[in-house]
């Protein structure tokens, strides 16, 4: 008997991704993502908020404990912080597209019923997403992405990607097929980590700052 392989297995989400319907056509479908084996334990899929028309798309890694159970990205304590930085930086929050590399909270528990534990997704799972991802792009156009942290950062520009390198510059590369303007920074769930949180957080600002100023140009 010949063994049947389940869509998860070929790790990658393309054959989920519509032709065309825009956003909410891709957040149905996405709903419906069986493109990796990370769809079977997390809550629902948490696909990208924000305008088609926002002029900035902000990248994460994926999403936490909190945005699983509610199916919205960045909406526990980091995207709080988020907020907050983007507010001081000039960026309105309101204004951005927000959405991650990977679209289902990868987790782990030391023991049954006890808190999830993030777990950093593979190489493996974010190229399967990455179809959602560049179909987010084609939709959205921004002009400038910025990137949260070393997994969205290889994500998009590759597994040399070295968030620390790089921060707080503006980089051109090309993404999924278009050019693209990036300015990356750390994520703020690392700000949260910190042990100097209020240090963490100036460098943060500092980055948005950039990117701000590469809006207003």
């Amino acid at each position: 008997m010949v063994a049947i392989k389940a869509p998860e297995d070929a790790y990658t989400a393309e054959p989920f991704v519509p032709e065309r319907g825009g956003l909410p056509a891709l957040r149905r479908a996405a709903a419906g993502c069986r493109g990796c084996p990370l769809h079977r334990d997390a809550t629902q899929t948490v696909f990208g908020a924000g305008s088609e028309d926002a002029r900035v798309m902000l990248v994460g890694e994926q999403p936490g404990d909190q945005e699983d159970r509610q199916g919205k990205p960045f909406v526990g304590p980091a995207g709080r912080l988020l907020d907050r930085a983007l507010e001081e930086a000039g960026i309105d929050p309101s204004e951005a597209y927000v959405t991650n590399a990977v679209k289902h909270f990868k987790f782990t528990r030391a023991e049954p019923r006890k808190r999830r534990i993030h777990k950093a997704p593979s190489l493996r799972e974010m190229t399967a997403c990455g179809p959602w991802l560049a179909a987010e792009l084609a939709v959205v156009e921004p002009e400038l992405i910025v990137v949260l942290g070393a997994t969205a950062g290889k994500a998009l520009l590759g597994s040399s990607f070295r968030v620390t390198q790089v921060r707080g510059t503006v980089l051109e590369e090309e993404i999924h097929g278009r050019p693209e303007r990036l300015v990356p920074t750390v994520h703020p769930s690392s700000v949260l980590r910190a042990d100097d949180r209020e240090a963490a957080y100036r460098g943060l600002l500092s980055d948005l700052k950039v990117a701000a100023r590469v809006l207003a140009a």
